[in-house]
Formats: C-alpha cells, sequence, structure tokens
C-alpha cells in the first residue's frame, strides 16, 4: 500500500455530494480518491491505505435497502484499521447507526439532512489532528501502548482489566503507564463508538473516561446538537457496573456534580490540576467499591439491561423492541432475573435496580406485573 497520511477515500454514489465532500477534504490539505460504488471502493482500499473515509451507506441510487456501504466498512476494519471512517447517508435508523459504531469501528455517523459544512471542516481537523498527535509518538511509546493494550493479552481476566477512553494521545500513553505499573491490562479507546463497542463485547474491572472526546455522539447528531459523549459512557459504565473515574480538561461545578450523583463515579480528576499519587488514591477506591458487590452482579449483561428498561415501566414488549429481540426472549431473561435475585413479581425487581442504583427511582405502582 502507498502512504496514507496525506490521503482520503469517498465512497458515494451522487456526484454533488461528491463535489461537496472533495472541495472540503482538499481543503484541508488531504489527497481525494473517489469511489462511486462497491466495486471501485473496494479495489482502491486494497491498492492504497487512507488517513480517512468518508462512506455513503447506499451505494445504488435510491434504493434505501442497498447497504453496500457496510461492506466497505467492514473490509476497511480488516485492511485499513488506522484509518478513520465516517457514515454520511441519508438512509439510516438510529439501531443502525449504533451498529456501524459499535460493531463497524466507525469513527462517527452523520445524517447528510444535518449537514453543515463549517461542522464538518471542523470534525475533519480534529481527526486529523488527533491522527498527527499519534503519528508524532516514538516508535517505542507506539510499542509501548500496543503492548498495554487488552488486544494483545486477549486472556487476561476481566478483574484486572481496564477501559481507558481518551481522545488525546498523551493522556493516553500517562493513564496506561500508571495503570499498568498497578498491573491493570489496559484497553485503550479514543472515541466514544469504539469504548461502546468494547463494553458490548468485554468486561472491565475499572473505567477512566474523558468527559470531551472529539467525535460527534450519536442522538445528538440527529438532533444538531453538540454532544457530550462522555456523559453516555458514564451511563454504560453505572449500568454495566463498573466502578469509572473521570480524567477531564472540562469541569465545571455543575459537570462535576452531575458526574457524582447521576452517574456515581467514583473520582473526577482535572487535568490541569492532574496529580499521579490522587489518580493511584483513585483506582485504589475503584477497587474497593469493586469489592463491595452488588446484588446485580448475578446478572448477564443482557439480563441487567432487561432489568433497567423493567424498571423504568416499560412492557415485555417495549422491552423486546428496545432490545431488538423477541418478547419469549424478554420472557426468559425476566424468569432468570427473577430467579437470580430471589424474588417474585416486577416491582420487586424495579426495587432491586433501583437500591442498586442503576436507575432513577419512581414510583413502584406504575410498574405492572404481566403474564
Amino acid at each position: 500500500m502507498t502512504n496514507h497520511s496525506m490521503r482520503a477515500l469517498v465512497v458515494e454514489d451522487d456526484r454533488s455530494w461528491q463535489q461537496i465532500l472533495t472541495e472540503i477534504l482538499s481543503d484541508a490539505g488531504l489527497i481525494v480518491d473517489l469511489a462511486g460504488n462497491l466495486e471501485e471502493g473496494l479495489r482502491l482500499l486494497k491498492d492504497t491505505s487512507h488517513r480517512l473515509a468518508i462512506v455513503d451507506l447506499s451505494l445504488a441510487g435510491s434504493d434505501h435497502r442497498n447497504h453496500d456501504g457496510l461492506r466497505i466498512l467492514d473490509a476497511m476494519r480488516r485492511q485499513d484499521p488506522a484509518c478513520r471512517t465516517i457514515l454520511l447517508t441519508g438512509y439510516a435508523t438510529v439501531e443502525l447507526a449504533v451498529s456501524v459504531l459499535t460493531e463497524y469501528n466507525a469513527y462517527t455517523f452523520l445524517r447528510k439532512e444535518n449537514f453543515h459544512r463549517a461542522q464538518f471542516r471542523e470534525l475533519i481537523q480534529r481527526i486529523l489532528a488527533t491522527a498527527s498527535a499519534f503519528e508524532d509518538l516514538s516508535e517505542q511509546k507506539n510499542t509501548q501502548l500496543s503492548r498495554e493494550s487488552s488486544f494483545s493479552v486477549p486472556s487476561s481476566p476481566s478483574s484486572t482489566r481496564a477501559l481507558v477512553v481518551e481522545d488525546d494521545a498523551g493522556w493516553r500513553s500517562i493513564l496506561s503507564e500508571i495503570l499498568g505499573d498497578i498491573g491493570y491490562q489496559v484497553r485503550l479507546c479514543n472515541s466514544f463508538g469504539e469504548a461502546a463497542g468494547c463494553l458490548r463485547r468485554e468486561k472491565y474491572s475499572l473505567a477512566v473516561v474523558d468527559l470531551s472526546l472529539s467525535g460527534l455522539g450519536l442522538r445528538e447528531v440527529f438532533r444538531g446538537e453538540e454532544p457530550r459523549e462522555g456523559y453516555q459512557l458514564l451511563a454504560s459504565t453505572k449500568l454495566a457496573g463498573i466502578p469509572t473515574i473521570v480524567v477531564s480538561g472540562v469541569a465545571s461545578v455543575d459537570e462535576i456534580q452531575r458526574a457524582y450523583e447521576q452517574q456515581s463515579i467514583v473520582a473526577y480528576l482535572e487535568k490541569q490540576t492532574f496529580d499521579r499519587a490522587a489518580f493511584r488514591r483513585a483506582i485504589e477506591e475503584a477497587r474497593r467499591a469493586r469489592g463491595s458487590s452488588s446484588e446485580l452482579d448475578v446478572l448477564t449483561d443482557r439480563e441487567r439491561e432487561a432489568l433497567v428498561l423493567l424498571a423504568q415501566g416499560m412492557t415485555n414488549k417495549e422491552i423486546a423492541e428496545s432490545l431488538v429481540i423477541t418478547t419469549n426472549t424478554v420472557k426468559r431473561h425476566l424468569k432468570a432475573i427473577f430467579e437470580k435475585l430471589e424474588v417474585h413479581t416486577r416491582s420487586a425487581a424495579a426495587a432491586k435496580a433501583i437500591s442498586a442504583g442503576v436507575v432513577v427511582e419512581r414510583p413502584l405502582r406504575e410498574i405492572a406485573d404481566e403474564d
């Protein structure tokens, strides 16, 4: 493959969008390779590596059912994993977009109807800046980060596995070094999508999260708002029962209080005043929090998800729709939950979830038992 440092790939069948994207990427200093269909995209992937790729979901005109873009993302994940990918499309549901982020490791998802040139230019600059910072690390530092990543030790037990979600290469190095010295096997992530995928696939005993990541949050993008994906990750680590430390440069009083009260974090450390000793103390506190196990630790991840939705007052049908499973599967999950938690009613199960702190309290009379 040729050098990728100044190349971008655009896989888009609409000539107008090809022109718009090429103009913006060229202004950012990138050489743009264009592909108008699946075959051209796969050929360019094979011939040349890229720093950045913009991929349309549907590469067959107005056929909303065409998802050739996913085949491009899958091939890129395998053949050019260092390339940052953005899915830009007019045809996609939120559920499909979540799949793109978590299963295909896309950097972010954008809808064409919410596209703004200025915001897109800013996003491209952030991606390029992050990539440049990472490439400027010495070969020794890259080797160290790779060694400390859980990819190099896939068999490590979850009791010694830590997830670090940080978009700055320097901070990833600092945090992983300290955690590695203590004995953790570290999984490094630099985006919301990558971290969300890791949380779905693996178990961790500790998470360290930066609240302000460089990517765009999914649902906020749909609403055209500026996101804060860090809070979404805190909600996920809380649901999974993972003690979490926030290390962030964003530190307003309201945000700190929100992180403590709503997401039950162990500690909030500001980057401006970061102290290694304070970070080590927070890690020890997280270990103690992990040691005081919750009643919900006996549940699988899927059972915990079902329990939280039950405690929010959802019916079996609504839980099934939310988790994209059948109602019979929901019933099996709830039967297992009742047995493990030693309860007999939905209200009692919901009370357990509230007691464990994984769901905001609501009047239990709103939760009706079903057959």
